[in-house]
């Protein structure tokens, strides 16, 4: 595997991978990997000749509340799970590499972003898509590779790159979960071992609206996200911040179930916001 940490060196090095692989996938991270990264790393390595991931930890999108400065770190036990898992090359710019000093340009898909992550954190997508299109633009792939995990974001992602007219395809890969079916992040490592049986909550109460739906028939939305919420607050110390059925394109609220839905919510359990969803119908 070989690692870069400038433009010019990954762009050389990916239309030299062109050149001898053809097609190039592409996984964005902020790092410290989990498996849910490398579930998505193993698809492009399955559909493409080359496969570049990056790692960043983009200040852009954390606010001035948020956990930038303690967001986990550890570049070298990253670099070797991807070089034992057979990435081609590894991009790691440094902040000033990303943004000049006088960095004023951003992108943002105003419509999508209002809701839901983008109200509890102002201008976060905005510094997720101005990073993401910078990234396809240095990388140029021709697939690239996000979990459902962060629903909000990939859709956000994808609408993006077809308005832009960014020539990439992206591809959506099943969230990758726990035993107890939280969703793998890069934050559980900051959820007290302690609280760790009430961290499932909002996996329950996603659970609980599935099979509602598809085990009982259930079709009127209220009753559904009430009965979720209901499933949440049986767990000690959950703060939820939202809970919702939309429609799995744009987002918009769903009153009656008629086909596939997406189920969507975040939760809080000392000081960690969870996030989490299911396709359901």
């Amino acid at each position: 595997m070989k690692t870069v940490k400038t433009v010019s060196e990954a762009r050389e090095a990916v239309q030299t991978m062109r050149q001898e692989a053809g097609k190039i996938g592409f996984v964005p991270t902020m790092g410290y990997l989990h498996e849910g990264h490398l579930s998505l790393v193993r698809k492009s390595m399955e559909e493409c000749g080359g496969t570049v991931v990056s790692i960043f930890v983009n200040p852009m999108q954390f606010g001035p509340s948020e956990d930038y400065a303690r967001y986990p770190r550890d570049a070298a036990r990253d670099a070797d799970l991807l070089g034992k898992a057979g990435v081609d090359l590894l991009f790691m710019p440094a902040v000033e590499e990303m943004y000049e000093k006088k960095f004023f340009t951003s992108v943002e898909v105003s419509e999508l972003s209002r809701r839901f992550e983008g109200s509890l954190r102002p201008g976060h997508f905005k510094g997720v898509c101005t990073v993401v299109c910078k990234l396809f633009n240095i990388v140029s792939p021709d697939r690239a590779y996000f979990g459902w995990k962060d629903a909000q974001q990939l859709l956000i992602i994808k609408k993006m790159a077809r308005d832009l007219n960014i020539p990439v395809e992206i591809i959506s890969c099943p969230t990758s979960r726990e035993d107890d079916g939280l969703a793998i992040s890069s934050r559980n490592i900051y959820i007290p071992a302690d609280r760790r049986r009430d961290a499932a909550a909002l996996y329950k109460g996603l659970s609980k609206v599935r099979d509602l739906i598809e085990q009982q028939g259930v079709r009127n939305t209220s009753v559904l996200e009430e009965e979720g919420k209901k499933t949440i607050r049986k767990y000690q110390g959950i703060e939820l911040q939202y809970f919702e059925i939309v429609d799995p394109e744009d987002l918009s609220p769903v009153k009656e179930i008629n086909g596939k839905v997406l189920v969507l919510g975040a939760v809080r359990i000392d000081g960690v916001r969870l996030i989490d969803n299911m396709l359901v119908g």
